[in-house]
C-alpha cells in the first residue's frame, strides 16, 4: 500500500557546530569538556513533486555513546566520520513511505551494514563503534525527516502519527511480551500520545559528580557569565522542584554521602524530587539495594524523595543479563543506555526493569516505537537529556510533552553551555532557560518540529557533506 502523502528523500546536508562547557560535565568515568553537534538538513519530495526541508541535530557526546580507554579523540573523529558515511547513504537512500516507515526501513536494511563496514576498517580493529554510537549518528538524519514531513504537510509532526498517514500499523514493527495480553494490530502511535500535549514541563537539574555543592567544594573560581554556579543557587535561580544525582557506581560509601548531601540541599530548598543515575558503572544489584536501605534506614525522607533509579548496570542486557526485580521492588527503575530499541526494552522488562528513558538521539523512530511498546506494556516512561544545546534540544523536549512521563523532563543545556543556545534562546526564550522550575514550550510553530528556524539568526559553518550541489 502506499499513500499519496508518502515522501522520500532527495538530498542532505551535514554540519558540524563545536561547543565547549563552562563547567565539565562527568559521565561515569570521563569528563566532557567540550562536544561537536551535528546538525543534518533533509530535503523530502512527495508522489506530487513537492519538497520540503527540515532539520535535525544531536550532540555527539563520545563520553556517553562510545566509552571506553580508547583516547577521546580517535572516537570523536570516527563518529563523525561515520556521521559523513550516513549523510550520503540517507541522500540515496530509495525508501518511500512516512518517517517513521522510511526511518525503519534505513535502521533495518542500511544502517547495520554501514555500521559493520565502519568496524571492519584497520582503525577500528582494537575499539568497534558501539551500536549506541551509530544509532546517535543516525539520529540527526532521522529527526530531520520526521521534521521535513511536518513541514511538507503542513501542520506539526506529532499530528502525523495516525492511520491517515502511515501505511502500517504497529504490527509492522512491534511484538508484544508473551506474558501479555497486548496486540498491535491495528494500532498506531497516536493511540500511546498525549491527547493533548503539555505545553510547560517540570524540569530535571543534573547534578553532576563534578558539581560544587557548596563553596567549600570549588576547585576554581565560578565562572563569570551571570548564570548560578553552586546548587542552591541554580534551585533558587530556576525555582527548581527535581534534581537528578549522577554517581560513581564504584563507591558506595561516596555514593550514599553524595545522596545525603543532595537530600540536605533539596530539603532545605523545598525540591520535591531526586532521581540516581548510576551510568551503568554497577555491576551487583546489591550495591543499589545496600544504598536504597541504608538512605530508607538513616534518612528516611531523602529516600522518599527518590521517584525512580536510572540505568546503574552495563548496558549490554543480552550480554550480561541481570536479574534486577530487587532493586525495582524498591524504586521504578529505568532503562537508559540498554534502551536501544523495543526488543531490549522487551528484555529489560523481563530482567525486572519497570520503566524506560527515551532519548530522540536515539533516532525519533525508535524513541516512538519504544514508547509505543512500554506504553502497551504498563512501562513507566521518562525522556532523559543529552545535554541538547541549539535545535536539539526542540524534538528533546517535544518528546516529552506528547509520550507522558513519570515526571517532567531533564533539560541541562543551560547548566553546561548556556551560551551556546544564544540564536535560539532568543526565539524560544522558554526552552533555554528554566523559569519555576519549568521549561516553556508556548513558542514552537505549528509545523515539523516547530523550530521557527527561519527566525533564528545563526550563522552556520560551511557543510562538510552536501549532496544538493
Amino acid at each position: 500500500m502506499s499513500k499519496a502523502t508518502d515522501m522520500r528523500v532527495r538530498a542532505t546536508r551535514l554540519h558540524f557546530l563545536p561547543v565547549t562547557t563552562r563547567t565539565p560535565l562527568k559521565f561515569g568515568p570521563e569528563t566532557l569538556t567540550s562536544v561537536t553537534c551535528a546538525r543534518a538538513a533533509v530535503t523530502v519530495e512527495d508522489r506530487a513533486g513537492r519538497r520540503a526541508t527540515g532539520w535535525g541535530e544531536t550532540p555527539l557526546s563520545v563520553q556517553w555513546v562510545w566509552p571506553g580507554a580508547l583516547p577521546y579523540e580517535p572516537r570523536h573523529r570516527r563518529l563523525k566520520a561515520f556521521c559523513l558515511r550516513l549523510a550520503e547513504a540517507w541522500s540515496g537512500f530509495a525508501g518511500a513511505g512516512h518517517p517513521l516507515e522510511v526511518g525503519h526501513d534505513f535502521q533495518q536494511e542500511a544502517l547495520p551494514g554501514l555500521w559493520r563496514a565502519a568496524n571492519a576498517a584497520p582503525e577500528a580493529a582494537a575499539a568497534p563503534m558501539p551500536w549506541l554510537a551509530a544509532l546517535v549518528c543516525c539520529s540527526v538524519f532521522d529527526q530531520a525527516l520526521h521534521d521535513a514531513y511536518g513541514t511538507l504537510h503542513n501542520r506539526p509532526t506529532y499530528a502525523t502519527y495516525h492511520p491517515d498517514f502511515l501505511n502500517r500499523d504497529l504490527a509492522a514493527y512491534l511484538e508484544p511480551a508473551a506474558d501479555a495480553d497486548v496486540s498491535f494490530a491495528n494500532r498506531w502511535p497516536h493511540e500511546f500520545l498525549a491527547p493533548t500535549p503539555a505545553r510547560r514541563l517540570r524540569a530535571w537539574h543534573l547534578v553532576g559528580g563534578l558539581d560544587p555543592l557548596g563553596a567549600g567544594e570549588a576547585t576554581g573560581p565560578a565562572p563569570d557569565d551571570g548564570f548560578p554556579f553552586l546548587l542552591p543557587d541554580w534551585i533558587r535561580t530556576d525555582g527548581l522542584k527535581c534534581l537528578k544525582v549522577k554517581l560513581r557506581g564504584n563507591d558506595p560509601t561516596w555514593d550514599y554521602h553524595r545522596l545525603v548531601r543532595v537530600g540536605d540541599i533539596a530539603l532545605a530548598h523545598d525540591v520535591d524530587w531526586l532521581s540516581a543515575d548510576f551510568n551503568c558503572t554497577v555491576t551487583d544489584p546489591a550495591y543499589v539495594n545496600e544504598i536504597l536501605d541504608r538512605l530508607r534506614d538513616e534518612h528516611p525522607r531523602h529516600y522518599g524523595m527518590i521517584l525512580y533509579v536510572e540505568q546503574p548496570f552495563p548496558c549490554e542486557l543480552e550480554r550480561r543479563p541481570l536479574d534486577v526485580h530487587g532493586v525495582s521492588a524498591r524504586k521504578p527503575l529505568f532503562l537508559d543506555e540498554s534502551a536501544h530499541d523495543w526488543r531490549l526494552v522487551r528484555r529489560g522488562r523481563e530482567l525486572g526493569w519497570t520503566g524506560v528513558a527515551l532519548k530522540t538521539c536515539k533516532t525519533q523512530t525508535g524513541a516512538l516505537l519504544s514508547a509505543c511498546w512500554a506504553r502497551a506494556h504498563g512501562m513507566t516512561l521518562m525522556v532523559q537529556d543529552l545535554t541538547n544545546p541549539m535545535l536539539a534540544q526542540i524534538p528533546h523536549l517535544l518528546l516529552a510533552a506528547h509520550v507522558g512521563t513519570i515526571m517532567g523532563v531533564e533539560t541541562n543545556c543551560m547548566q553546561f553551555y548556556p551560551a551556546a543556545s544564544g540564536p535560539e534562546a532568543r526565539v524560544h526564550p522558554g526552552l533555554y532557560r528554566r523559569r519555576d522550575g519549568q521549561v516553556d514550550l508556548s513558542t514552537l510553530g505549528n509545523t515539523g518540529f516547530g523550530y521557527r528556524v527561519a527566525e533564528i539568526e545563526r550563522e552556520l559553518p560551511p557543510p562538510v557533506f552536501d549532496s544538493g550541489k
